[in-house]
């Protein structure tokens, strides 16, 4: 039994003119102020944050708080 609810209505996080299964990453706001993400290779493991946490986070990413994740070369091992 999930421990989210089953009836969120899912938005996925992918340009316009994407096309196929991505991956991508979906979020859906929830009862009791809560927010819901997932991967859509992996529906059934969900990630629950507030709506304040989520505000914040998205603020952040508008500020440019997390560039540096964009700017560096995660898959790259020395």
């Amino acid at each position: 039994m999930p421990d989210h609810p089953t009836a969120l209505t899912w938005t996925r996080a992918a340009p316009d003119d994407a096309e196929g299964p991505g991956p991508w990453i979906e979020i859906a706001f929830g009862p009791g102020d809560l927010v819901h993400l997932r991967e859509t290779g992996d529906p059934d493991t969900v990630v629950t944050t507030t709506a304040q946490k989520w505000e914040a986070f998205t603020k952040g990413v508008v500020a440019g708080e997390f560039d540096h994740f964009a700017e560096a070369d995660l898959h790259t091992s020395e």
